[in-house]
């Protein structure tokens, strides 16, 4: 049985995006064993993911105490992420193979082969998907495998009740971890009070601390919406978007969770291109401004968020 190894430790949109990836090795190869090293923060992704048998938990550190070990020996090893912690999450394992993505930095290059993309491969998710064609994995359109789990899915739909939402929703998210990436929390406001014109609630969510600075913004704005903010682990993330009718929200994670599970995804962009990091295969709904995010208005959002459900 061929064993792989994938190193992508974080964030939680890359990693969401790293995952077809796994689909394609198992593509390739059917019978093969996937073991995934990840940031215990950002693990349950990868938890949701059933392309994945094993999930290897690090954080590795300056001492080599820190860096993972392994038991058998992989038929290659892929650095999905080109930094140091994630070489270092390959640099002890045996393997016939050692690839990286091309972006290498922090001298991760020490530690694995540069796959260049194909230039058909404008999107960072067929870019990763080109380290796995490069050991054998196979796939024509990218696919994510993600899945949520029946526990979290219980979990949520409780949340929701208790929040007063029954029916279809918007996800909607107002934070991101660079403030550029952020649409202003006043558009925000004006979006969701649009959307409750048309009967459709809107659910935000998001982080502990910063994003809960930017809710409470939105909140002053006099906009009515159920806060799940805070209120949910990855996993239960995972399973808050796939209840959602639609999401709404800049280049982060929570966009990349929905273009993974096929829902329409809104994505506002301005400091990063569309074509590169868009939800992926939706590029359509993203609206983009490379003047700023602030030169994208609501009035000019509503109609493809209408779209998308349908009203």
């Amino acid at each position: 049985m061929p064993r792989f190894l994938i190193s992508r430790l974080s964030a939680l949109g890359d990693v969401v995006c790293s995952l077809p990836a796994a689909v394609a090795l198992k593509n390739g190869f059917p019978d093969c064993h996937i073991t995934w090293a990840v940031d215990k923060r950002f693990a349950g992704i990868v938890e949701c993911c059933t392309a994945v048998d094993e999930i290897v938990r690090i954080k590795p550190g300056p001492s080599p105490k820190t860096w993972p070990t392994y038991d058998q020996p992989f038929e290659a090893a892929l650095d999905l992420q080109g930094l140091l912690k994630s070489a270092l999450g390959i640099a002890r394992a045996q393997a016939n193979q050692k690839v990286g993505y091309h972006w290498q930095r922090e001298g991760s290059a020490l530690f694995s082969a540069q796959i260049l993309p194909d230039p058909s491969s404008f999107h960072v998710v067929d870019q990763y998907v080109d380290v796995a064609r490069a050991v054998g994995g196979t796939m024509d359109r990218a696919e994510f495998a993600l899945v949520p789990n029946e526990e979290d899915l219980a979990s949520v739909k409780a949340k929701l009740a208790e929040a007063g939402v029954d029916g279809r929703f918007v996800a909607m998210n107002a934070g991101a971890g660079w403030i550029t990436k952020r649409w202003p929390p006043e558009y925000f406001g004006a979006l969701i009070e649009a959307l409750r014109a048309k009967g459709v609630p809107t659910v935000l969510l998001g982080a502990k601390g910063a994003d809960q600075e930017v809710i409470s913004t939105v909140a002053a704005q006099g906009a009515k919406f159920a806060d799940l903010s805070g209120k949910t682990n990855v996993r239960e993330l995972v399973s808050l978007i796939s209840l959602s009718s639609a999401h709404v929200g800049g280049d982060t994670g929570s966009t990349h969770v929905a273009a993974a599970l096929g829902k329409p995804a809104i994505g506002l962009y301005s400091i990063t291109r569309p074509q590169r990091s868009c939800p992926y295969g939706q590029i359509e709904r993203c609206h983009y401004k490379p003047s700023g995010l602030s030169d994208i208005t609501p009035d000019e959002v509503l109609p493809t968020v209408l779209e998308a459900l349908g009203v």
